[in-house]
């Protein structure tokens, strides 16, 4: 495939979790799918595409969202893109019951596609500020989300 043909399926794999159609990974991501990044939640690390299924289809029902490429670079069988991921909590995370918070997190993610199918990833999230807007984690200071910010 070339590397806009690459591009595409990528923007497709997205295209189709935004509109919740988690099928559709059967057609874009191999069986033995492998994911070099750390799991977001306790107990989604099950394997290959079943496993991936298993994370958005939970993330998509607790948070449904979207996707923004914001940029996307190709070489070889490797896509890099720039991603923010937007949504509402609007049901239970693993040890996150819903907040109602809308939240926003950036991603960089590494895709390798053999054969027309996506077969690897690596990503980096930045989870804490997605953790942060989900009044998860909170820094000295920092207001609840939903609050104002204190003046003076």
């Amino acid at each position: 495939m070339s590397s806009e043909s690459n591009k595409a399926l990528i923007r497709r794999f997205y295209d189709e979790i935004d509109a919740g159609n988690i099928d559709a990974l059967d057609e874009l991501v191999a069986e033995d799918y492998l994911d070099h990044s750390p799991a977001p939640f306790p107990g989604l690390d099950a394997p290959g595409r079943e496993g991936l299924k298993q994370a958005f289809r939970m993330f998509w029902d607790a948070t449904p969202g979207r996707h923004t490429v914001e940029d996307q670079v190709a070489e070889g069988d490797k896509v890099v893109t720039r991603l923010l991921c937007s949504g509402t909590q609007k049901g239970d995370l693993p040890g996150i019951p819903a907040t109602g918070n809308a939240m926003e997190m950036t991603a960089t993610v590494v895709h390798r596609i053999e054969d027309g199918r996506i077969v690897e990833k690596w990503s980096d999230k930045d989870v804490l500020a997605m953790l942060q807007q989900l009044g998860v984690v909170r820094l000295p200071g920092q207001p609840t989300p939903g609050q104002d910010v204190p003046t003076g």
